[in-house]
């Protein structure tokens, strides 16, 4: 790759945004971080800001632009979506996309429209609007990385030259929390048990979304996309070491599998890196403690999240902005104990059970529903 690689990191405050930052200020040599954008940690967006000294900084929340501005009166400081869109729109090498929620959706498409490559770490927008956007990027000539663990390894080990020989991809899930928990255990989990994930450090949303499986069921939507395959060549296994990330199993038997410790920074350097290799900050797989891999098929009963999202893939697109938008809300709401951790799958399943439009012709359709999947879910809890 040329160097220094100019760089856009969208929700650099965030846990992916920080582990890029951590990999890229192991390299510096390596890379020109051009752009950095946040929802409203300012402190923090402060802090990397000094250290990076980027171009463009972007806050999503408008009430802090002035503290934002007044630290870094030698940088452009945008603020509120608009912002975080004109941010995101900068001409840049990579960038890496790591807003969390369908917020993230008009920056990524931004974003493809003007990186050489685009390193995607949020689901939603792929889950949302995954046909919409890869097709922009093929249009275009943008190489679209993906930075989720499970993703990124079948990225690596997918033989595009071999696909018609592909009979299945096989995505690793840790379980999450409440893998060897009863139903009626997780019916009363607390918001602080739903984010205790015992192999990766994430963030709220994302850390409940493995524990309810739905993050699962998200990746599944998004392979779909990513790689083009249907449902039914999409399989989800347990794996409660998090040690072999995903696999793909070829006709003549073959079972290619990338493996790494279970440390976000492996993927995302590899997404920084494309398409050579850099060292990376984060662990090492210790081939002397590990003892033994474990697998086992996940409870489509105990897990309904898991079962609705391949629901949602079968039935289309509209059904699966409705399944993602609804889960949105439903989180946030346990989150903030307003809703029992049982009462998301069950909000999910009510607006999946309503009719959906057709067809989903546009990124404008895909938000406006969205939106509205949003209000009637939150009619729904008050």
């Amino acid at each position: 790759m040329s160097l220094p690689r100019s760089v856009s990191i969208l929700g650099s405050t965030g846990s992916v945004g920080q582990s890029t930052i951590d990999l890229i200020k192991s390299a510096p040599d390596k890379f020109n971080v051009r752009v950095l954008t946040a929802h409203r940690n300012a402190d923090l967006l402060i802090e990397q800001a000094k250290a990076l000294r980027p171009e463009i900084v972007a806050i999503a929340d408008e009430s802090l632009y002035q503290k934002v501005k007044s630290a870094l009166p030698d940088t452009e400081v945008l603020s509120a979506s608009e912002g975080v869109v004109a941010a995101a729109s900068q001409g840049v090498d990579l960038t890496v996309a790591a807003i969390v929620g369908m917020a993230g959706l008009n920056p990524v498409l931004h974003a493809i429209r003007n990186s050489k490559a685009v390193a995607i770490a949020n689901k939603e927008p792929l889950v949302s609007a995954g046909a919409y956007l890869l097709a922009e990027a093929q249009s275009r000539g943008v190489t679209i990385l993906p930075v989720d663990s499970e993703h990124n390894a079948i990225f690596q080990v997918f033989e595009q030259q071999n696909r018609t020989a592909i009979d299945r991809i096989i995505l690793t899930a840790s379980g999450g929390p409440f893998r060897t928990w009863a139903a009626e255990a997780m019916a009363t989990a607390t918001p602080e048990q739903a984010v205790a994930h015992p192999n990766w450090s994430m963030g709220a949303k994302i850390s409940v979304d493995s524990a309810s499986m739905m993050n699962k069921g998200l990746e599944v939507i998004e392979a779909h996309h990513l790689f083009q395959l249907p449902a039914d060549k999409i399989d989800v296994v347990f794996h409660p070491q998090s040690v072999i990330h995903s696999m793909v199993e070829y006709s003549d038997g073959s079972v290619l599998a990338q493996l790494g410790a279970p440390d976000m920074r492996t993927p995302i350097a590899y997404a920084l890196a494309w398409p050579e290799r850099m060292a990376t900050t984060g662990q090492k797989l210790d081939w002397q403690k590990l003892k033994q891999l474990d697998f086992s098929p996940p409870d489509l009963e105990k897990f309904p999240c898991l079962r609705m999202a391949y629901d949602a893939l079968r039935a289309g697109p509209a059904s699966c902005v409705a399944l993602n938008a609804a889960n949105e809300i439903a989180v946030a709401a346990f989150l903030n104990r307003e809703i029992g951790f049982s009462e998301i799958a069950k909000l999910i399943h009510a607006m999946l059970d309503a009719s959906h439009p057709s067809g989903m012709g546009s990124i404008d359709d895909i938000i406006a529903y969205d939106a509205a999947i949003k209000d009637r879910t939150r009619r729904l809890i008050g």
